[in-house]
């Protein structure tokens, strides 16, 4: 049974930063490429960020470019996403999503597994 869980999320105000973490289990995703995308209410899955298994290619969507970064420690078994100069519009549930390849991908329907998400909200 793999899982991936979300942490990290919460409330934040304009300007301000969180770290999401995501821990799998029952799979050692080293060898994987991982993704974070979110979702906002009414809106469709939106491609954030993702790297590679090594962790040496990583790519951000135009959005969260020079804000957030992606980053692995395959020795815990777990992806971040650090997210600074927060915004409204970066409000949306994330999620972590795996792959069962080593290349990075932009593409959701490249991924194998998914996390149930964590609510990240961004106020003034």
């Amino acid at each position: 049974q793999v899982q991936l869980v979300e942490s990290g999320g919460g409330l934040v105000q304009a300007g301000g930063s969180l770290r999401l973490s995501c821990a799998a289990s029952g799979r050692t995703v080293s060898r994987d490429a991982m993704g974070w995308f979110r979702q906002a209410p009414g809106k469709e899955r939106e491609f954030v960020a993702t790297i590679n298994y090594g962790g040496g290619i990583t790519y951000h969507a135009d959005s969260v470019k020079g804000r957030f970064t992606i980053s692995r420690d395959n020795a815990k078994n777990t992806v971040y996403l650090q997210m600074n100069s927060l915004k409204p519009e970066d409000t949306a549930v994330y999620y972590c999503a795996a792959r069962t390849s080593a290349g990075a991908t932009m593409n959701r329907y490249d991924y194998n597994y998914w996390g149930q998400g964590t609510q990240v909200t961004v106020s003034s």
